[in-house]
Protein backbone atom coordinates (compact mmCIF):
# COMPACT_ATOMS: atom_id res chain seq x y z
CA UNK A 1 0.00 0.00 0.00
CA UNK A 2 1.54 3.30 -1.11
CA UNK A 3 1.67 6.32 1.12
CA UNK A 4 0.32 9.73 0.01
CA UNK A 5 3.80 11.26 0.12
CA UNK A 6 5.28 8.65 -2.20
CA UNK A 7 2.34 8.95 -4.58
CA UNK A 8 2.61 12.74 -4.80
CA UNK A 9 6.40 12.53 -5.30
CA UNK A 10 5.95 9.97 -8.08
CA UNK A 11 3.29 12.14 -9.76
CA UNK A 12 5.52 15.20 -9.57
CA UNK A 13 8.50 13.37 -11.09
CA UNK A 14 6.29 11.93 -13.82
CA UNK A 15 4.92 15.38 -14.62
CA UNK A 16 8.43 16.87 -14.75
CA UNK A 17 9.60 14.08 -17.07
CA UNK A 18 6.58 14.65 -19.28
CA UNK A 19 7.30 18.38 -19.48
CA UNK A 20 10.94 17.73 -20.41
CA UNK A 21 9.87 15.29 -23.11
CA UNK A 22 7.37 17.79 -24.49
CA UNK A 23 10.01 20.54 -24.61
CA UNK A 24 12.39 18.15 -26.40
CA UNK A 25 9.73 17.25 -28.97
CA UNK A 26 8.93 20.94 -29.56
CA UNK A 27 12.63 21.58 -30.13
CA UNK A 28 13.26 18.60 -32.41
CA UNK A 29 10.17 18.78 -34.63
CA UNK A 30 11.09 22.06 -36.40
CA UNK A 31 14.66 20.78 -36.89
CA UNK A 32 13.39 17.53 -38.45
CA UNK A 33 11.07 19.47 -40.77
CA UNK A 34 13.92 21.82 -41.76
CA UNK A 35 16.34 18.97 -42.51
CA UNK A 36 13.68 17.11 -44.49
CA UNK A 37 12.83 20.22 -46.51
CA UNK A 38 16.48 20.94 -47.32
CA UNK A 39 17.05 17.32 -48.32
CA UNK A 40 14.00 17.33 -50.59
CA UNK A 41 15.10 20.63 -52.14
CA UNK A 42 18.60 19.28 -52.84
CA UNK A 43 17.19 16.08 -54.33
CA UNK A 44 14.74 17.91 -56.63
CA UNK A 45 17.48 20.19 -57.97
CA UNK A 46 19.93 17.33 -58.59
CA UNK A 47 17.42 14.88 -60.11
CA UNK A 48 15.96 17.47 -62.49
CA UNK A 49 19.36 19.09 -63.20
CA UNK A 50 17.98 22.57 -62.49
CA UNK A 51 20.45 25.33 -63.33
CA UNK A 52 21.73 27.53 -60.46
CA UNK A 53 20.38 30.71 -62.07
CA UNK A 54 16.88 29.16 -61.95
CA UNK A 55 16.94 27.45 -58.55
CA UNK A 56 20.23 26.83 -56.73
CA UNK A 57 20.66 23.79 -54.52
CA UNK A 58 21.20 24.32 -50.77
CA UNK A 59 24.77 23.07 -51.19
CA UNK A 60 25.41 25.77 -53.83
CA UNK A 61 23.93 28.42 -51.53
CA UNK A 62 26.17 27.29 -48.66
CA UNK A 63 29.20 27.32 -50.96
CA UNK A 64 28.38 30.84 -52.12
CA UNK A 65 27.84 31.99 -48.53
CA UNK A 66 31.31 30.74 -47.57
CA UNK A 67 33.00 32.10 -50.71
CA UNK A 68 31.38 35.56 -50.55
CA UNK A 69 31.39 35.85 -46.75
CA UNK A 70 33.66 38.90 -46.81
CA UNK A 71 31.24 40.98 -48.88
CA UNK A 72 28.06 39.60 -47.33
CA UNK A 73 29.27 40.01 -43.74
CA UNK A 74 30.09 43.70 -44.28
CA UNK A 75 26.67 44.24 -45.83
CA UNK A 76 25.06 42.37 -42.94
CA UNK A 77 26.78 44.65 -40.41
CA UNK A 78 25.57 47.71 -42.33
CA UNK A 79 21.97 46.48 -42.30
CA UNK A 80 22.13 45.49 -38.63
CA UNK A 81 23.53 48.89 -37.65
CA UNK A 82 20.69 50.63 -39.48
CA UNK A 83 18.17 48.28 -37.88
CA UNK A 84 19.57 48.93 -34.41
CA UNK A 85 19.51 52.71 -34.83
CA UNK A 86 15.93 52.67 -36.12
CA UNK A 87 14.82 50.30 -33.35
CA UNK A 88 16.38 52.39 -30.56
CA UNK A 89 14.82 55.56 -31.95
CA UNK A 90 11.42 53.86 -32.21
CA UNK A 91 11.66 52.40 -28.69
CA UNK A 92 12.63 55.68 -27.04
CA UNK A 93 10.28 57.83 -29.11
CA UNK A 94 7.31 55.45 -28.85
CA UNK A 95 7.52 54.98 -25.08
CA UNK A 96 8.19 58.67 -24.41
CA UNK A 97 5.29 59.85 -26.58
CA UNK A 98 2.94 57.28 -24.99
CA UNK A 99 3.88 58.61 -21.55
CA UNK A 100 3.09 62.14 -22.70
CA UNK A 101 -0.22 60.92 -24.13
CA UNK A 102 -1.08 59.39 -20.77
CA UNK A 103 -0.32 62.62 -18.94
CA UNK A 104 -2.25 64.79 -21.41
CA UNK A 105 -5.38 63.55 -23.17
CA UNK A 106 -5.44 66.67 -25.32
CA UNK A 107 -1.99 65.82 -26.64
CA UNK A 108 -3.12 62.28 -27.42
CA UNK A 109 -6.23 63.48 -29.25
CA UNK A 110 -4.09 65.92 -31.25
CA UNK A 111 -1.19 63.68 -32.31
CA UNK A 112 -2.31 60.05 -32.25
CA UNK A 113 -4.22 60.26 -35.58
CA UNK A 114 -1.01 61.41 -37.29
CA UNK A 115 0.83 58.43 -35.86
CA UNK A 116 -1.84 56.21 -37.42
CA UNK A 117 -1.41 57.99 -40.77
CA UNK A 118 2.34 57.44 -40.54
CA UNK A 119 1.77 53.75 -39.88
CA UNK A 120 -0.66 53.06 -42.72
CA UNK A 121 1.39 54.93 -45.35
CA UNK A 122 3.59 52.39 -47.20
CA UNK A 123 7.25 53.00 -46.36
CA UNK A 124 8.24 52.16 -49.94
CA UNK A 125 6.32 55.28 -50.99
CA UNK A 126 7.98 57.46 -48.35
CA UNK A 127 11.55 56.27 -48.93
CA UNK A 128 12.18 58.11 -52.25
CA UNK A 129 11.00 61.40 -50.71
CA UNK A 130 13.23 60.95 -47.68
CA UNK A 131 16.19 60.22 -49.93
CA UNK A 132 15.62 63.58 -51.64
CA UNK A 133 15.55 65.66 -48.46
CA UNK A 134 17.93 63.65 -46.23
CA UNK A 135 21.31 62.04 -46.66
CA UNK A 136 21.24 58.39 -47.65
CA UNK A 137 22.23 56.87 -44.26
CA UNK A 138 19.83 59.15 -42.36
CA UNK A 139 16.95 58.38 -44.72
CA UNK A 140 17.44 54.64 -44.29
CA UNK A 141 17.41 54.97 -40.49
CA UNK A 142 14.28 57.13 -40.63
CA UNK A 143 12.51 54.48 -42.72
CA UNK A 144 13.40 51.82 -40.15
CA UNK A 145 12.11 54.14 -37.41
CA UNK A 146 8.82 54.85 -39.20
CA UNK A 147 7.97 51.15 -39.53
CA UNK A 148 8.92 50.25 -35.95
CA UNK A 149 7.56 53.33 -34.16
CA UNK A 150 3.81 52.70 -34.17
CA UNK A 151 3.77 49.23 -32.53
CA UNK A 152 5.77 50.59 -29.58
CA UNK A 153 3.52 53.66 -29.28
CA UNK A 154 0.22 51.78 -29.58
CA UNK A 155 1.19 48.92 -27.26
CA UNK A 156 2.56 51.27 -24.61
CA UNK A 157 -0.54 53.46 -24.82
CA UNK A 158 -2.77 50.38 -24.49
CA UNK A 159 -0.78 49.15 -21.49
CA UNK A 160 -0.94 52.49 -19.70
CA UNK A 161 -4.69 52.64 -20.25
CA UNK A 162 -5.27 49.04 -19.06
CA UNK A 163 -4.54 49.58 -15.37
CA UNK A 164 -6.88 47.87 -12.93
CA UNK A 165 -9.54 50.36 -11.83
CA UNK A 166 -9.47 49.15 -8.25
CA UNK A 167 -5.75 49.80 -7.98
CA UNK A 168 -6.17 53.20 -9.63
CA UNK A 169 -8.88 54.02 -7.10
CA UNK A 170 -6.59 52.96 -4.27
CA UNK A 171 -3.89 55.32 -5.50
CA UNK A 172 -6.45 58.12 -5.66
CA UNK A 173 -7.62 57.27 -2.15
CA UNK A 174 -4.08 57.74 -0.84
CA UNK A 175 -3.76 60.96 -2.86
CA UNK A 176 -0.87 59.81 -5.03
CA UNK A 177 0.37 62.39 -7.50
CA UNK A 178 0.04 61.74 -11.26
CA UNK A 179 3.79 61.12 -11.44
CA UNK A 180 3.66 58.60 -8.57
CA UNK A 181 0.72 56.82 -10.18
CA UNK A 182 2.58 56.68 -13.46
CA UNK A 183 5.84 55.35 -11.99
CA UNK A 184 4.48 52.90 -9.40
CA UNK A 185 1.25 51.69 -11.00
CA UNK A 186 0.88 52.37 -14.70
CA UNK A 187 4.42 51.64 -15.89
CA UNK A 188 4.71 48.25 -14.12
CA UNK A 189 1.26 47.29 -15.41
CA UNK A 190 2.17 48.37 -18.94
CA UNK A 191 5.57 46.63 -18.99
CA UNK A 192 4.30 43.41 -20.67
CA UNK A 193 2.61 45.52 -23.36
CA UNK A 194 5.79 47.56 -23.87
CA UNK A 195 7.93 44.46 -24.23
CA UNK A 196 5.41 42.97 -26.66
CA UNK A 197 5.59 46.12 -28.78
CA UNK A 198 9.38 45.98 -28.74
CA UNK A 199 9.36 42.38 -29.97
CA UNK A 200 7.20 43.44 -32.92
CA UNK A 201 9.28 46.55 -33.56
CA UNK A 202 12.53 44.57 -33.72
CA UNK A 203 11.47 42.64 -36.81
CA UNK A 204 9.73 45.62 -38.39
CA UNK A 205 12.84 47.80 -38.05
CA UNK A 206 14.76 45.19 -40.06
CA UNK A 207 12.02 45.24 -42.72
CA UNK A 208 12.10 49.05 -42.85
CA UNK A 209 15.89 49.06 -43.24
CA UNK A 210 15.70 46.54 -46.09
CA UNK A 211 12.99 48.49 -47.91
CA UNK A 212 14.93 51.74 -47.58
CA UNK A 213 18.16 50.12 -48.79
CA UNK A 214 16.39 48.80 -51.87
CA UNK A 215 14.93 52.26 -52.56
CA UNK A 216 18.34 53.88 -52.04
CA UNK A 217 20.11 51.40 -54.31
CA UNK A 218 23.54 52.79 -53.46
CA UNK A 219 26.63 50.70 -54.21
CA UNK A 220 29.93 50.76 -52.37
CA UNK A 221 31.43 49.59 -49.12
CA UNK A 222 28.46 50.81 -47.11
CA UNK A 223 25.88 48.82 -49.04
CA UNK A 224 23.48 46.70 -47.02
CA UNK A 225 22.19 43.21 -47.70
CA UNK A 226 19.15 44.53 -49.55
CA UNK A 227 21.39 46.08 -52.19
CA UNK A 228 23.32 42.81 -52.49
CA UNK A 229 20.04 40.99 -53.13
CA UNK A 230 19.04 43.45 -55.85
CA UNK A 231 22.53 43.37 -57.36
CA UNK A 232 22.52 39.57 -57.42
CA UNK A 233 19.16 39.57 -59.17
CA UNK A 234 20.41 41.93 -61.89
CA UNK A 235 23.46 39.73 -62.48
CA UNK A 236 21.51 36.44 -62.25
CA UNK A 237 23.75 35.43 -59.35
CA UNK A 238 20.85 33.62 -57.70
CA UNK A 239 22.96 31.59 -55.22
CA UNK A 240 24.28 34.84 -53.73
CA UNK A 241 20.73 36.21 -53.61
CA UNK A 242 19.61 33.18 -51.61
CA UNK A 243 22.68 33.47 -49.35
CA UNK A 244 21.84 37.12 -48.59
CA UNK A 245 18.21 36.17 -47.94
CA UNK A 246 19.40 33.46 -45.57
CA UNK A 247 21.47 35.99 -43.62
CA UNK A 248 18.51 38.37 -43.43
CA UNK A 249 16.23 35.62 -42.14
CA UNK A 250 18.82 34.55 -39.58
CA UNK A 251 19.23 38.16 -38.44
CA UNK A 252 15.47 38.54 -37.99
CA UNK A 253 15.27 35.31 -35.98
CA UNK A 254 18.15 36.36 -33.73
CA UNK A 255 16.61 39.81 -33.15
CA UNK A 256 13.25 38.33 -32.19
CA UNK A 257 14.89 35.65 -30.03
CA UNK A 258 16.95 38.19 -28.09
CA UNK A 259 13.96 40.45 -27.46
CA UNK A 260 11.81 37.47 -26.44
CA UNK A 261 14.55 36.33 -24.03
CA UNK A 262 14.79 39.81 -22.50
CA UNK A 263 11.01 39.91 -22.10
CA UNK A 264 11.00 36.50 -20.42
CA UNK A 265 13.81 37.42 -18.04
CA UNK A 266 12.05 40.63 -17.02
CA UNK A 267 8.61 39.08 -16.54
CA UNK A 268 9.34 35.53 -15.42
CA UNK A 269 9.06 36.13 -11.67
CA UNK A 270 5.79 38.01 -11.55
CA UNK A 271 3.72 38.08 -14.77
CA UNK A 272 1.34 35.32 -15.77
CA UNK A 273 2.52 35.22 -19.39
CA UNK A 274 5.99 34.16 -18.27
CA UNK A 275 5.02 32.16 -15.18
CA UNK A 276 2.94 29.83 -17.31
CA UNK A 277 6.01 28.82 -19.32
CA UNK A 278 7.88 27.63 -16.24
CA UNK A 279 5.04 25.76 -14.52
Amino acid sequence: MSTPGISSSFAASTSAAGNRALRLVRLLLPIVVLVAGIGLWEAVVRVNDIKPYVLPAPSAILETLIRDWGVLSRSLLTTLLTTFEGFVAAAIGGVALALLFNLSRWLEYSLFPYAVVLQVTPVIAIAPLLLIYLSQPTAVVVCAWIVAFFPVLSNTTLGLNSVDRNLAGLFQLYRASPLQTLCFLKLPAALPFILGGLRIAGGLSLIGAVVAEIAAGSAGAGSGLAYRIAESGYRLNIPRMFAALLLLSAAGIVIYGLLALISHLVLRRWHESALGKEN
